[in-house]
């Protein structure tokens, strides 16, 4: 059985998605968390799992939890999300800026990166790939998000007393939005990072990693095509320091992935990413 979960901390309630699970050790069943869904009065449909999206019970229960804000934030997101892919696959990088700005004057910027643009640059990527979408707009749609980054990136600013995270791709991934966004969020947080979000040898990273004694190293991965290229590097970053490895990007939405000497990171939300941090 899955279902919702509330805590209580000081005045606010904080969503999790649980299971039943039996213990044949104790003879008793357990709760075992499937997914942490955050703050109760932020938590939508998108934020489920997608096998429980459409369960009747969980969507009951969620909502109780403030329905009005709730449905607020839904047609708030699907609206944000058409317009923001209008507007990419345009060009339209003063639209793009309006998009956000008004998406943050009701939510937050973390919710930004994750509800409203990894969707989208998705559904960009999901368009070419079928011919929905031609190849001189996609790229028109992923320059301008990476212009939108990089706007937002320069009006946060972080303490930078945190651990120093390395963001990198393998050879041959172009590809960097996905390292953009990630810098912006874990500066926003305090972290120090180094996004070298361009593709380099190996060597190069080794080296880096070396000179600027990073602590942790984010791989990003957005084309299948390019997965063995990143299984190579996570082996040699492996092979030469002792420091925590994560794999993610589109391509961990691969239906096969191969093994990594690394944590992949499939389906986490950017909340998440900073108790990983701390775990790690």
């Amino acid at each position: 059985m899955v279902y919702l979960r509330a805590k209580k901390v000081k005045s606010d309630q904080y969503l999790y998605l649980v299971k039943s699970v039996w213990d044949s050790k104790k003879n008793t069943s357990k709760q075992e968390i499937v997914k942490y869904l955050g703050k109760s009065s932020e938590v939508v449909k998108d934020d489920l799992p997608p096998d429980y999206r459409n369960d009747p019970k969980i969507l009951s229960g969620l909502a109780k939890y403030n329905p009005k804000d709730i449905k607020k934030r839904e047609e708030a997101s699907k609206n944000s999300k058409q317009q923001l892919f209008k507007k990419l696959t345009e060009g339209n990088i003063q639209g793009s800026i309006k998009i956000y700005e008004d998406y943050i004057c009701i939510f937050n910027i973390t919710d930004f990166f994750d509800k409203i643009l990894k969707p989208v640059m998705y559904k960009i990527g999901d368009d070419w790939a079928t011919g929905r979408i031609s190849i001189a707009t996609e790229h028109v749609a992923s320059n301008v998000a990476q212009t939108l980054v990089k706007i937002i990136m320069d009006k946060v600013t972080g303490n930078a007393n945190k651990k120093k995270i390395l963001i990198c791709v393998p050879l041959g991934e172009e590809h960097h939005l996905g390292c953009d966004v990630l810098e912006t969020f874990l500066s926003l947080k305090g972290f120090k990072v180094y996004n070298m979000g361009t593709s380099m040898p190996t060597d190069s990273i080794l080296s880096f990693i070396d000179n600027n004694k990073a602590d942790v190293v984010f791989l990003s991965i957005t084309l299948e095509d390019n997965l063995a290229a990143g299984q190579r590097l996570a082996r040699k970053i492996k092979e030469r320091f002792e420091i925590p490895i994560f794999v993610g990007g589109f391509a961990m939405q691969a239906h096969k992935i191969p093994k990594f000497d690394a944590t992949v990171v499939i389906d986490s939300s950017l909340e998440q990413i900073p108790k990983m941090l701390k775990a790690a």
